[in-house]
């Protein structure tokens, strides 16, 4: 049965004014806005998930006095999130002559347009790496495809899209079409705050945002929606009351202490993840991994942990670095902030289910920092390299010393309802040399653990011997065997 969604007005800065909607249903997602309500139809419509990039807008936010850009796919953005901030779309870039953006003008120049559907999405993704790199000045064919990680384009014609964006530097960008970054900030300024009360909430105080949750219980909490705007997407639920955690000051934040770093809900899986690898950099080309570069822009590690999909990626890393998670609520009688914090793999009770309280919130991610002993690795099988979901994820973090390992903590995706941690195995390893034998039996172990299911993504056989190499691999890393990765391979010289 439809419901009826409560709306709201909606306020942005495009084109250098506001643009005010008088009333956008709470569940209303921005790519329906653009189309439909401005008939901005540059932006298209394509897998409607947050997969081709078809729909990509770039979105700008005053951030320490300084316009912070970043691409995201409108399709599974809601509207109401973009409350205050400038959106960018593919009709703003040219100049009012007709002059193409340096970016339009080099996909134009190495015929990167193919069939041409997909092509304002890597625009965009293109608009915002000229825009962050000084005007497309020190692109190189890595950061170009890191930009363009979630863009996909089936005419398979990804060489002149590369080209492009090494050659948008070297164009000249008409007057009209430069960025005005003090005048959009200016223009940010004088846009009203978001209604507190309406069907679509997103405070600006955490203790603002936990007494909204304690007032709507049963409100649909949402930080960047990759998943939920799915919800609406795919499965066309409705939402009458959204809660977005994302505007609270406090969780916005990356905090390093002594012992541990603290990441807030509000933090998107990019600056969460360049915080992780900051600490850890061989989980750099894990961090590559999660999905695409505009859905890490929107979503949030806190997001993807509430969520407690069972094959969420990060969930079996945090679990093997020992990660906690700090869950708040509102407590009226003391007129304060009350809270717990536990285990992240103790949060989950079941298949997306989860041990919070109806008036509470998970607003930090505590992760513990590394030890000079610790040897960590992590892998995520998946039918595509880049962009794709997990049929397996695993991660180890191991201490050896002087041969024998002292301590062992194993996190595991895609083998259970939830996202799981390796007790058995654990114990199979610890106390134990660290030789060939000992993996082998730990091994073992691990594929007997876990009864995973059978779906599209893989077998349970699969799923089960698939655990078990990747620890032997883990093994065969450690004595220093090179060539074993695929990220590693210089595939070009191979072909």
């Amino acid at each position: 049965m439809s419901l009826s969604i409560p709306s709201q007005p909606l306020t942005f800065w495009r084109r250098g004014q506001p643009v005010t909607l008088p009333a956008v249903p709470a569940d209303r997602p921005l790519l329906q806005v653009l189309r439909e309500d401005l008939h901005c139809t540059g932006t298209k419509e394509g897998c409607g998930e947050g997969d081709c990039g078809a729909c990509t807008v770039v979105l700008g936010e005053a951030v320490a006095g300084r316009l912070a850009l970043k691409a995201v796919n409108a399709c599974i953005k809601m509207a109401h999130a973009v409350h205050g901030q400038a959106v960018f779309t593919v009709e703003d870039l040219a100049a009012p002559d007709g002059a193409l953006h340096p970016v339009q003008e080099a996909l134009v120049q190495c015929h990167g347009s193919q069939c041409g559907f997909c092509t304002p999405g890597f625009v965009m993704s293109l608009y915002a790496l000229y825009e962050t790199t000084g005007g497309g000045q020190g692109v190189t064919r890595e950061s170009a495809q890191a930009a363009l990680s979630g863009n996909l384009c089936r005419c398979t014609g990804y060489r002149p899209i590369l080209d492009a964006a090494e050659r948008m530097g070297e164009l000249p960008c008409p007057d009209a079409s430069r960025l005005d970054e003090a005048a959009v900030l200016r223009g940010l300024r004088t846009l009203g705050p978001a209604p507190v009360d309406g069907p679509y909430q997103r405070p600006t105080t955490l203790e603002a945002l936990l007494k909204a949750r304690a007032a709507h219980p049963g409100a649909q909490v949402i930080a960047g929606t990759t998943d939920v705007g799915l919800w609406i997407t795919k499965l066309h639920k409705q939402y009458p009351q959204l809660l977005d955690v994302t505007g609270a000051a406090e969780l916005r934040r990356v905090e390093t202490y002594p012992h541990h770093i603290a990441i807030g809900a509000g933090v998107s899986l990019t600056d969460a993840y360049a915080a992780l690898v900051a600490e850890r950099p061989q989980l750099g080309s894990f961090a590559r991994r999660f999905a695409g570069l505009p859905v890490r822009n929107a979503g949030t590690l806190g997001g993807n942990v509430a969520n407690g999909s069972p094959i969420g990626d990060s969930m079996p890393l945090l679990i093997a670095l020992g990660a906690s998670v700090v869950l708040m609520r509102w407590d009226a009688k003391r007129r304060a902030i009350a809270h717990r914090e536990l285990l992240l793999e103790d949060l989950y009770s079941g298949y997306r289910q989860n041990v919070m309280r109806a008036d509470e919130l998970l607003c930090w991610v505590k992760v513990p920092r590394p030890t000079a002993s610790e040897f960590l690795r992590v892998d995520k099988v998946s039918k595509r390299f880049e962009d794709d979901i997990s049929a397996v994820c695993l991660a180890v973090r191991l201490h050896i010393e002087h041969g024998v390992v002292r301590e062992a903590r194993i996190g595991a995706g895609g083998v259970a309802a939830t996202p799981a941690r390796a007790r058995q195995t654990e114990a199979a390893l610890r106390g134990q040399p660290w030789n060939a034998d000992t993996v082998m039996a730990a091994a073992a172990v691990l594929r007997a653990e876990f009864q995973p299911i059978s779906d599209m993504r893989a077998s349970a056989d699969y799923r089960r011997a698939v655990l078990g190499n990747l620890l032997r691999r883990l093994w065969l890393e450690h004595r220093g065997v090179k060539g074993l990765r695929l990220e590693a391979a210089d595939l070009e010289a191979l072909s």
